[in-house]
Parts: structure tokens; sequence; C-alpha cells
């Protein structure tokens, strides 16, 4: 009863998880109305990093902020640099330039992105079925990007489709790297933004036009950094604690992309274009196919920070 007891828990975490990151491209458009890409990272790491923070000190587990070694560090220093600095300044870009339903969808795809540095980083080899399915995904994103115009080679915004394609070798790149890192998802994720903010703040002095942002840019930002940066990965985390089956609960985060689009018609008012369902489901269904070979489903690695 217990078991059970706990799968149940486990659902409603990551429920509630996948839910919150289904609102987070719209809430990414709605913020770049009011903020420059940059001036969004600033304040929504800020928010973060006092979110995670606090999370520490409530668990009691800040001082250990405190006590890594020098290499320890290093690696935090590096993993900053990926993450948040440089995958979400580009991120927030791509989004300044597309359409939030291709933007979401494009960086969807960085699960596969992963299995393709594996390849050189790892010297791993592609199965045929993984091959196979990495065409199926890039076709999903060529019907996306070209929305529908399959053969006019021309994308909704190549700049932009490039920074959200980019997006994902950043994030798997640090996926990689923190994969090693045994310490405390939270403090890890904590110290990583900790790290970073001299980085923004310095961006955001060189590149952006710092000013106070209007109340809604704000709230916007606020709400960036509390759900995308903090308190789904916390979610989550607790989900996979709880869960009996993680298999299961992980095969929840296939549904965020198709509830997104929900929120980018209602919220942000992008009229969703059928080339966009049709290049999810193939980007989905491309990542499914990788799953099965593989055993090990890509969105464990997605939170699992």
């Amino acid at each position: 009863m217990d078991h059970m007891g706990n799968q149940k828990k486990a659902y409603l975490f990551a429920g509630a998880a996948v839910l919150l990151w289904s609102t987070v491209a719209s809430a990414f458009k709605l913020a770049l109305r009011d903020l420059e890409p940059l001036s969004l990272l600033l304040y929504a790491s800020l928010t973060s990093t006092l979110f995670m923070g606090l999370v520490l000190l409530v668990q009691g587990k800040l001082g250990q902020a405190f006590s890594c070694t020098s290499r320890e560090y290093r690696d935090s220093l590096m993993l900053g640099v990926l993450n948040p600095f440089l995958y979400y300044a580009v991120l927030f870009q791509a989004y300044d330039l597309l359409p939030a339903q291709v933007a979401q969808p494009l960086n969807y795809t960085w699960a596969l992105t992963l299995a393709l540095l594996s390849v050189p980083l790892l010297k791993q080899k592609l199965s045929g079925r993984q091959i196979v399915a990495g065409l199926i995904c890039y076709a999903g994103v060529w019907v996306i990007a070209s929305q529908g115009d399959l053969l006019s080679l021309r994308f909704v915004n190549p700049l932009g489709v490039a920074l959200a394609l980019g997006s994902t070798v950043i994030w798997a790149l640090y996926w990689l790297i923190n994969a090693r890192d045994s310490r405390d998802p939270v403090l890890c994720l904590f110290l990583s933004f900790v790290f970073a903010l001299p980085l923004v703040c310095i961006s955001c002095w060189l590149f952006a036009e710092l000013s106070l942002p209007s109340g809604r840019g704000l709230l916007g930002a606020i709400y960036v950094g509390l759900v995308e940066m903090g308190l789904a990965f916390i979610l989550w985390l607790k989900a996979l604690r709880h869960a009996i089956n993680t298999a299961q609960i992980a095969n929840l985060i296939f549904l965020s992309p198709f509830i997104s689009l929900f929120f980018i018609s209602y919220l942000v008012g992008e009229p969703i274009l059928m080339t966009t369902v049709i290049g999810l489901m193939m980007i989905t269904s491309g990542l499914l196919l990788q799953q099965l070979k593989s055993g090990k489903n890509p969105a464990d690695a997605k939170i699992q920070m």
C-alpha cells in the first residue's frame, strides 16, 4: 500500500512539474515584450538563486555551499558558464526572434543532441534506430521551422532557428558534465547560478540597457526564475524520489510541449499552425523511438541537473 501511495505522490509531483514547465514558453514570450533577453536572464537568475538558497537553508544544507573542494568550485564555475549563463542567453534570444510555437519544439530536441554529442565525447556508437529517430526529429524541425513551406529553403527566422538549436548543444554539454557530479542536485544548481551571476551582470552592463523593468516585465522574470529555474525542478526531484517506476513518471515530460501549445495560444495569442502540431508529433515520435532502443528515457536528463 505504501508503494502505491508513493507512486501516487510521484505522479502528483511530476504532474505539477510538467504543468509548470508547460507555461514557461509563454512566460518567456510575455516577459520579453518588456525586457531584453539579457535583462530577463539577470532578473530570473537572481530570483532563482535566492529561491534555491532559501530551499537549502530550510533543508539545513546551505552550509554545504561553503565547504566544497576547490575542484568542486571549479566544476560549479564551468557548469554556471553553460547554465544558466550561455544556455538561457541563447535560448531567450531565440524566443525573442521566433514565435513561441517554433522556439519551444526546436529546443525540445536537446535529447537528440545529447545522443549525437555522446558519439565524439563518450565514444558511443549510434544504432540504426537512433539514426532513424534523428532523421524523424530533424524532419519535424524542418516542418516547424519552414512553417510547411518545405521546398523553399526559407525558415521563419534563420538566426532564431540556429539559436534555438544551438541552445540544445549547450544544454546537452551541461548535462554530460553535470551527470558526473555526485553532490546534492539543488546545491549543485545553486552554486552554478551563484558563479554565473557575475557573468550575467557584466554581460548586461556591456550589451544591454539596464533600467528598472516595468511591473509586468519584473513579474515575468520572477515567474521564469521561480518556475523554470527553480520550483519545477524541485517538484520533479521529489517525484523521482517517490517513484516506484521512474520510467512511467519520466514519460509524463512528453506531454509538456503539447500542453504548452495551449498556453501559447491562450496567453501569448499565437494562432497554432497545423505544421507546428505535425512537426512536434514527429519530434516526439523520434525521441520516443530513441528511448525504446536505449531503455532509458531522455527526459530524465532534462531534470536531473
